[in-house]
């Protein structure tokens, strides 16, 4: 837990709420924390932006580091996205065009403050993370560095919608979760009588986002918007990226370090979605700290020394038996001076037969696989927050529908650090089919710990943007990429790699069940192997954690609407998966109001028919405060044919538990070979 620092070297006065202007008239809500002499002597400013409501949704953690910075000579401004929180207008989608335009204004806005002194950053985390990296490739001149945490460089290959071309669980569920977000009303206290008008403004507005994102299943230009990777040249300030190896966002960190032509940083350590000073996966560090130091070099203008240390320093993961749920991962921290690096040596692993997985080359018969539908079942989360049943269980299980190749037990302690890729040379029966990929850490009991994974919608063995119809029978080249990581094989251990054809319910399954054939003479798997450095022991600790005091919070956990369960009825062969989600009871007491919130999500498939797949969700979120309480629920449904995917949406709102408002959703849209 972060220690609370009261005494800093400049004291803090918060404003509850500032507008700021944009050029279309729109009004944009924003909380300041200032120093108290900053119009006298006027200080940089830090910006976060994003739509979870800054009122009454992130308060207690914006304070808590917001006030830190602020208190070290910092303007810091958590701005409402246009149509979130207290802020005016509607909000359409994630990251368009006009949120980054509206970014680019309220930049200029707070440069030309006389508390400012022209120099700006941002900094967020997810969300926040994301439109950091998309608004400094729009170059608005005061925007002088950025911080992103837990985001990514390319919005179709790593982010919660996709998963290696195929669809993830995460695309219906994130859909469901900003529903129950963007219809709640703004507060009072802020925008005075006319918060009546903008929630009804956004009641009608508000539909379900999943309707938009699944009419484009390939990377098109929806994608390609918004992902710097298309031209990383158009980042021209400091880039300081940040992640945890339990995050599903690591990957974009090394593509960042590898494609930016800027100073930049990347730091990967253990932790889950979360600030490195508020992890539920130890060890935490002084992130604010480690911030402090940046902001420092490139809004102030001092050297820190951050620029002398190596550009990419990551947790190297020890290996641990499988468990549904770490909250601490042993392990150590090191670094390279530049990524890629000199330092990786790849090395090659060849499918062999008997499931041997072998340096030396070996002939070996083609191997037919078709997954039985409930692999996947115990593979836990796509993203992770860490304190639930979210990591995946041991391997055996799935392994039993599966390829399986192992090593012999290792001679010697084995690291790597980067995207282990394999590639494939395979057939398929079905003109569509997927593979998933894990890279599994075997102990001498047998026990299998998932160490990294990559799916693959063979559709897509050729690009994303453009994928193909398979023929039955033929054969097809392709690489499969593996999630970054880094982790250390212990001696005696073996290293083993499966394949499988179903991944439910992380990746929607194909419209048949595809044998797929995996020509092992001609598949092979790169690990890329970390040698010994000993300048990891010379690295600069991390302090411990700080932060400001938080505002009044009392948190409760009610009881969730299900728990992270696995049942498997063997009469009817029906398989469900139930995750709980946005659930909690909050209570604010400056500002007297509570937010109950209850959500979950249930996957269901019958054993043999992947048609039968379906996600359901049920979100209820209620908000009371003085003047009125109001509640949002709704209720989703997904499922499929052949051709099409169906979408079924049930939303309520209610003020003082009467309902003022309900409409529903009912559309199909067309399977684009997923």
């Amino acid at each position: 837990m972060a220690k609370v620092i009261t005494q800093f070297p400049r004291k803090v006065r918060v404003v509850e709420n500032v507008f700021i202007p944009m050029p279309d008239g729109i009004q944009l809500a924003a909380k300041l924390w200032l120093p108290e002499d900053a119009e006298a002597s006027p200080v940089p400013a830090i910006l976060e932006y994003v739509p979870y409501r800054k009122r009454d949704g992130t308060r207690t953690y914006d304070q808590g580091s917001h006030a830190y910075w602020a208190g070290h000579g910092y303007a810091c401004l958590r701005l409402d996205i246009r149509g979130s929180g207290d802020s005016e207008g509607l909000i359409d989608d994630e990251y368009t065009p006009q949120e980054q335009q509206d970014g680019v204004a309220a930049i200029a806005w707070i440069a030309a403050q006389k508390w400012c002194s022209g120099n700006v950053g941002m900094v967020g985390i997810s969300w926040g993370g994301f439109n950091g990296l998309q608004i400094a490739a729009l170059q608005p001149p005061a925007l002088k560095t950025i911080i992103t945490v837990g985001s990514t460089d390319d919005r179709y290959a790593t982010d919660i919608h996709w998963v290696g071309g195929c669809l993830s669980k995460d695309n219906f569920d994130w859909s469901a979760t900003m529903m129950a977000n963007n219809d709640l009303p703004p507060d009072p206290e802020i925008v005075g009588e006319k918060w009546r008008a903008m929630w009804d403004a956004r009641m009608r507005h508000n539909s379900p986002w999943i309707l938009n994102w699944l009419k484009h299943q390939r990377r098109d230009d929806y994608w390609k918007q918004g992902s710097v990777c298309e031209d990383f040249s158009r980042i021209k300030i400091p880039v300081y990226a940040v992640n945890g190896w339990a995050d599903n966002y690591s990957e974009s960190i090394p593509r960042l370090l590898a494609g930016l032509d800027v100073p930049c940083k990347g730091l990967i350590g253990p932790w889950a979605h979360s600030y490195p000073h508020h992890a539920t996966v130890k060890p935490e560090i002084g992130w604010l700290q480690e911030a402090l130091r940046w902001w420092d070099q490139w809004l102030k203008g001092n050297e820190t020394g951050i620029m002398d240390e190596p550009r990419y320093r990551v947790w190297m993961q020890e290996s641990l038996s499988p468990k549904t749920c770490y909250h601490e991962r042993p392990g150590r921290w090191v670094a390279e001076p530049h990524w890629p690096s000199e330092n990786i040596v790849w090395r090659k692993l060849h499918l062999n037969a008997g499931g041997a997985l072998e340096e030396r080359k070996r002939r070996t018969a083609p191997l037919p696989i078709c997954s039985p539908l409930w692999v996947g079942m115990a593979a836990g989360e796509v993203g992770r927050y860490g304190d639930q049943a979210e990591w995946a269980t041991d391997q055996r299980e799935d392994d039993g529908g599966s390829l399986v190749f192992v090593t012999e037990p290792l001679a010697e302690r084995t690291e790597i650090l980067g995207a282990p890729q394999l590639d494939l040379v395979f057939a398929s029966d079905k003109p569509q089919a997927l593979v998933a990929v894990r890279l599994n850490d075997v102990a001498p009991d047998g026990s299998s710990t998932r160490v990294t994974v990559g799916l693959l919608n063979l559709n897509h063995h050729k690009s994303h943007e453009k994928p193909v119809r398979l023929r039955p029978g033929a054969k097809y080249k392709a690489t499969v990429d593996l999630d970054d990581i880094a982790h250390a094989f212990p001696a005696g251990h073996r290293i083993a790699v499966s394949i499988s054809t179903v991944y439910w319910p992380i990746a929607w399954p194909s419209p048949e069940l595809a044998t797929v054939t995996v020509f092992g003479s001609r598949t092979s798997l790169r690990l890329p192997v970390r040698r010994a450095n000993p300048a990891d022991a010379q690295l600069t600790p991390f302090g411990e954690p700080e932060q400001a005091a938080d505002t009044p919070l009392n948190k409760l956990t009610p009881s969730p609407l299900c728990r992270r369960t696995v049942s498997r009825d063997l009469l009817t062969g029906k398989i469900t998966v139930y995750f709980p989600r946005w659930t909690g009871h909050t209570e604010l007491s400056d500002i007297n109001q509570t937010v109950d919130a209850q959500g979950l999500c249930r996957y269901t498939i019958l054993e043999g028919d992947p048609l039968s797949s379906t996600i359901e969700t049920d979100y209820r979120v209620k908000l009371k405060r003085p003047d009125t309480t109001v509640m949002h629920h709704s209720i989703g449904r997904m499922t499929c044919d052949a051709t099409h995917f169906r979408i079924e949406v049930t939303l309520d709102l209610y003020e003082n538990d009467a309902k003022i408002f309900t409409r529903s959703w009912d559309r199909k849209i067309k399977r684009d070979l997923m």
